[in-house]
């Protein structure tokens, strides 16, 4: 029904900045969360930031004042802002969108993923 394509992934060294983005390919309806995951090689995949339709947002403590979640429901996209990225960031970045009301159904769309390497 809705499917999410990521971009702007690639190699940075670390310090080095790189921006995210998700768009879906219609309006997700009804109160929900926008989120980023990642998934480095060899370990579980792990929730980066996330915004609700509300614009409160979360973030891990690994990222904390490092990166910027940020929506745009107008453009359908959620957007990661990574700053000082490190090597330890290097991983899969997956966005998400998954309802928190319950009017509209339950969804959990997923998208296919963009690579982000960090070099020392």
């Amino acid at each position: 029904q809705v499917q999410l394509v990521e971009s702007g992934g690639g190699l940075v060294q670390a310090g080095g900045s790189l921006r995210l983005s998700c768009v879906a390919s219609k309006t997700v309806r009804g109160i929900n969360a926008m989120s980023w995951y990642r998934q480095a090689q060899g370990k579980q995949r792990e929730l980066v930031a996330a915004i609700t339709t509300g614009r409160t947002t979360t973030y891990s403590d690994l990222v904390k004042g490092r990166f910027a979640i940020s929506r745009d429901d107008a453009k359908n996209t959620v957007t990661l802002q990574m700053n000082s990225l490190q090597p330890e960031d290097t991983a899969v970045y997956y966005c998400n969108i998954r309802n928190l009301g319950r009017l509209f159904g339950n969804y959990d769309y997923w998208g296919q993923g963009t690579q982000v390497t960090v070099s020392s």
